[in-house]
C-alpha cells in the first residue's frame, strides 16, 4: 500500500511534527530517513510539551511502530536520552515500538567538536550551523569510514574509534581545539550500549516492505525543509543533508511507487534560523511579533528564529521540486491579531520582475521582495473546528496561497494542542 511523506516546504520549522502526530491516528508505521539531531519536533499533548530530536514523532500513539531509517545520522547519546525521557513520561513501554537500521551513521563526540571548531574559525562568515555533528558524520559516510549503529555492538569498537578519530585529532589541533580521547568516548558508551541494543534491527527497508505487503499505512517523516537541501537549497548556508521528497527512497531504501501523497507543512509566516538570504525577513515591529505569537526560538538550539511574511516565490519552488500533493497550513492562529498580512508574490532584481525563485545567490542577497497586502481578520480562532467557521478574511488567505501554489490546503493548525487542527474538507467533532 503506498505510504504518505511529510516534507517541510520552508527553511524547516514549519511544524511538521504536530501534522505527523494527528497523521498517525490512521498509520501503523512512521519512518524517519533523513537528516540528525540537528531536527526538533515539538509536540503538545493534553497540555504537555515532549520535544524529539532523532525519534519519529509517531512515537506518542502506543499502536504505532517506528522506524530510524539508513539515511538518518543518529548520535547515540541523544537518542539514548530520547528514549529515557520517553519511558519516564509513560512512553514507549514497548521495546518493539522503537527500531533503529544497523546502518545509521553514528555521530560521537568529535564530530560535534570538529563541527563547532569550524564554525568558530568562520568568524563572520558563519552558516549557523547547530553544532550537532551533523556534517562532519555526513562527511565520514561519503568517505566511507563512518561508524555505523551496528559498530557499537562490535568488539572491535574501540579499535574503530581509535581509527576514526586519528584524522580528527589533527583536524582540531589545527584549529587551536583540545583534542579528543578515544578511551573516553569508549568508556561513555558502555554506558548505554546495553540500553540501546533491543533497538537496533538489521535492515529497516525490510521491515517497511513487509508493511507494505500487509497494507498497512506507512508514514514517511522528514526533518528540516525544503530551502536548506544540500543540494536543491540556498547553498551553502544548507543543511548536510538531501531534505526534499526524493531523499525518501534512498534514506528508507524504498521505490518511488511506495508513495502516493505528498504533504508539504507550510507555515502561515516565514522563518528562518542561522545564517543565510531570506528575502522576505522583517526586521521591525511586525517581525518581533511574529517571533513573539508564533514562540519562533529553535526546540533544537533555543536560537531565535528570524520572521518574515510568507514566501510564495520560494514556496512554488518547494512545491516543484517535490511534487507535492496537498498543504498542512500551520500557526494561522499566529496571525489573528494584525490589520494587514503580507505575501510575497514575486522578486525585483535591477528593475526586473522575478517570478521564479533564483538559484544565485548573490541575486537572493540583493533583490527586493513585491507584497501583496491582504486585510486580516483580528480575532481569535484557536477554538475553530471546521474551515467554515474561519473568518471570512482568513478563509481568504488560505484560498490566495492555494491559487498561488496551485495546491490544495487539506489540513489547518490554529493552536499548538493536537486538537487544535482540522481537514479543511470535514468537521472536526
Amino acid at each position: 500500500m503506498p505510504g504518505t511523506l511529510v516534507v517541510g516546504s520552508q527553511w524547516g520549522d514549519e511544524g511538521k511534527g504536530k501534522v505527523i502526530d494527528v497523521l498517525c491516528a490512521k498509520s501503523h508505521l512512521v519512518v524517519r530517513y533523513q537528516g540528525g539531531p540537528n531536527a526538533g519536533h515539538t509536540l503538545v499533548v493534553d497540555g504537555k510539551k515532549t520535544v524529539l530530536h532523532l525519534i519519529p514523532s509517531g512515537i506518542l500513539h502506543n499502536h504505532i511502530q517506528c522506524l530510524i531509517a539508513n539515511g538518518v545520522v543518529v548520535d547515540p547519546f541523544t537518542i539514548h536520552q530520547e528514549i529515557q525521557g520517553l519511558k519516564n513520561n509513560g512512553y514507549l513501554m514497548d521495546n518493539r515500538q522503537l527500531r533503529i537500521s544497523d546502518h545509521c551513521t553514528m555521530i560521537l563526540p568529535y564530530h560535534r567538536a570538529l563541527d563547532a571548531a569550524r564554525e568558530e574559525a568562520k568568524g563572520k562568515l558563519k552558516i549557523g550551523t547547530t553544532g550537532k555533528g551533523v556534517g562532519p558524520a555526513y562527511e565520514d559516510r561519503a568517505a566511507r569510514k563512518a561508524l555505523v549503529f551496528k559498530d557499537l555492538f562490535s568488539r572491535n569498537l574501540k579499535e574503530k574509534i581509535e581509527i576514526a578519530i586519528a584524522e580528527k585529532n589533527v583536524l582540531l589541533k589545527h584549529y587551536g581545539k583540545a583534542e579528543q580521547n578515544a578511551t573516553e568516548i569508549y568508556n561513555q558508551l558502555q554506558e548505554i550500549i546495553p540500553q540501546l541494543e533491543p533497538f537496533r534491527v538489521a535492515d529497516t527497508s525490510l521491515l517497511i516492505h513487509e508493511a507494505q505487503e500487509a497494507k498497512k499505512n506507512i508514514l514517511f517523516e522528514g526533518a528540516q525543509g525544503t530551502m536548506l537541501d544540500i543540494l536543491h537549497g540556498t547553498y551553502p548556508y544548507v543543511t548536510s543533508s538531501n531534505t526534499i521528497a526524493g531523499s525518501c527512497f534512498t534514506g528508507s531504501g524504498i521505490g518511488p511507487k511506495s508513495v502516493d501523497k505528498v504533504i508539504a507543512i507550510t507555515k502561515a509566516y516565514a522563518t528562518r534560523v542561522g545564517s543565510g538570504p531570506f528575502p522576505t525577513e522583517l526586521e521591525d515591529e511586525t517581525g518581533e511579533f511574529l517571533q513573539k505569537e508564533g514562540n519562533e526560538f529553535g526546540s533544537t538550539t533555543g536560537r531565535a528564529r528570524r520572521c518574515g511574511w510568507l514566501d510564495l516565490v520560494a514556496l512554488r519552488y518547494s512545491y516543484r521540486v517535490n511534487g507535492v500533493s496537498e498543504t498542512a497550513m500551520m500557526k494561522l492562529d499566529c496571525l489573528s491579531k494584525l490589520e494587514n498580512i503580507g505575501i510575497c508574490t514575486s522578486y525585483r532584481y535591477k528593475g526586473i520582475e522575478l517570478k521564479d525563485f533564483p538559484s544565485d545567490l548573490e541575486i537572493l542577497e540583493n533583490l527586493e521582495p513585491v507584497y501583496e497586502y491582504l486585510p486580516g481578520w483580528q480575532e481569535d480562532i484557536g477554538g475553530v473546528k471546521r474551515f467554515s467557521d474561519l473568518p471570512e478574511n482568513c478563509k481568504r488567505y488560505i484560498q490566495r496561497i492555494e491559487e498561488e501554489t496551485a495546491t490544495p490546503v487539506r489540513f489547518v493548525s490554529v493552536g499548538p494542542g493536537r486538537e487544535q487542527s482540522f481537514n479543511k474538507t470535514k468537521s472536526r467533532s
